[in-house]
């Protein structure tokens, strides 16, 4: 079973599977805004759909948090394009940037 959770102090959201790490989102936050830079998934745990969890999950705590969301990271910019529910974290005056 994959838990995650947000390692603040590693600036990450990480994804585990039976408590072991499988995957982390790195980010960067500013007041407001939290900026997704890189998206990894160790190789043993590809093709399970943890990515997609990861990030959602990311996306919804951006959205609790009332943060402003970047997605410099490819996989989390076509996470977004995937899945329009989120596009409204990604500021509108940002989203040509981004191809969204």
């Amino acid at each position: 079973m994959a838990r995650v959770h947000n390692n603040a102090e590693r600036h990450r959201y990480e994804i585990e599977v039976d408590g072991e790490l499988a995957g982390f989102a790195q980010y960067r936050e500013r007041p407001g805004r939290i900026s997704f830079v890189h998206t990894e998934i160790g190789e043993r745990f590809e093709g399970r759909g943890l990515a997609g969890e990861l990030i959602a999950f990311a996306l919804d705590d951006a959205r609790e948090r009332e943060r402003e969301v970047l997605p410099f990271c490819p996989f989390v910019n076509s996470y977004i394009q995937g899945h329009s529910e989120y596009l409204d974290l990604v500021p509108e005056g940002e989203r040509a940037r981004f191809g969204l």
